[in-house]
């Protein structure tokens, strides 16, 4: 089961949901601060 191919495709999958979530996060923290600057607190 923990053969080279299966590591390999493993260790793919790691890095795409890495890369994913940290596309998400820069995304959402971007956007809250454009949004900040319209805010009138």
């Amino acid at each position: 089961m923990l053969d080279g191919a299966f590591l390999s495709h493993a260790l793919g999958w790691l890095i795409g949901a890495m890369t994913l979530c940290a596309a998400v996060f820069t995304f959402g923290a971007l956007f809250s601060l454009g949004r900040s600057g319209y805010r009138k607190d």
